[in-house]
C-alpha cells in the first residue's frame, strides 16, 4: 500500500510512518521541511492549505494520513480550520485518515470539551478538533476515518496489547507506539469506514 504521512517528524507522524514501513508498505513522510524520516526513503515538502500539493499526493498514494494537531503556541487555528474543511469537501481517490483529538471524544452523548472540569488550557484543541470531525461527518462521497487517541498520549513502544472503543475514549492512556498499531491495522483492514473510533493501550 502507499501511504502518505502529513506531520511524519511528528511525535505521532513518526511513529505511523515507523509502523507502516515496518510492515512493508511504500511511505511518503510529509512535511513543512520536506526532512527524512528513519523508515522511509519518500519524502515530500507540504503544508497542511496547500490543497494542489494534497490532491497530487492524494493521486499518487492508496492512503493519505493527516497526523497534525493545531497550534499550541497561541496562533489562530482558522487556517488549521479552513484546511479541513477544504479537505472534507475534497474528493480525491485516496483514502483520508486523520489523527483526532481526546478532547473532542464522548461521554453519555457529550463531548469530553463540555464537561464539567475540562482544563482549560486544552479546550480551544478540544473545540478545533470537534469542528474538524463535524466537516468529515458530514462529508459526502469521501472516504475517510478518523482516530482518537485516549485522554493521555505519551511516546513509547507498542505493548501489544490495545482496546478499541467508538466515540467514547477506550482508555485513560495510550503510547504512540500503539497508536500507530491501531491506525495501521484499520488501514490495512478497514472497519471504521465514514466514522471516529478510539484506542487506548489495555
Amino acid at each position: 500500500m502507499k501511504i502518505a504521512v502529513y506531520g511524519a517528524t511528528g511525535m505521532v507522524g513518526s511513529q505511523i510512518v515507523a509502523e507502516a514501513a515496518k510492515r512493508g508498505h511504500d511511505v511518503t513522510a510529509v512535511s513543512r521541511s520536506g526532512r527524512e524520516v528513519q523508515g522511509t526513503a519518500n519524502v515530500a515538502t507540504a503544508e497542511l492549505g496547500d490543497m494542489a500539493a494534497y490532491r497530487a499526493l492524494a493521486t499518487e498514494n492508496d492512503v493519505v494520513v493527516f497526523s497534525i494537531p493545531p497550534s499550541r503556541t497561541g496562533e489562530s487555528h482558522q487556517p488549521f480550520v479552513d484546511a479541513h474543511e477544504e479537505i472534507s469537501e475534497t474528493l480525491v481517490p485516496a483514502r483520508v485518515f486523520i489523527v483526532g483529538g481526546a478532547g473532542a471524544t464522548e461521554v453519555d452523548g457529550v463531548r469530553l470539551f463540555n464537561i464539567p472540569g475540562f482544563p482549560e488550557e486544552y479546550m480551544p484543541e478540544a473545540r478545533t478538533m470537534g469542528e474538524v470531525l463535524d466537516f468529515y461527518t458530514s462529508a459526502s462521497g469521501l472516504d475517510w476515518t478518523m482516530l482518537a487517541p485516549a485522554p493521555v498520549i505519551a511516546p513509547g513502544e507498542p505493548t501489544g496489547a490495545i482496546v478499541l472503543g467508538n466515540d467514547s475514549p477506550a482508555g485513560d492512556k495510550v503510547s504512540t507506539g500503539d497508536f500507530a498499531v491501531a491506525a495501521l491495522d484499520e488501514l490495512e483492514d478497514p472497519k471504521h469506514q465514514h466514522r471516529r473510533f478510539t484506542v487506548a493501550s489495555a
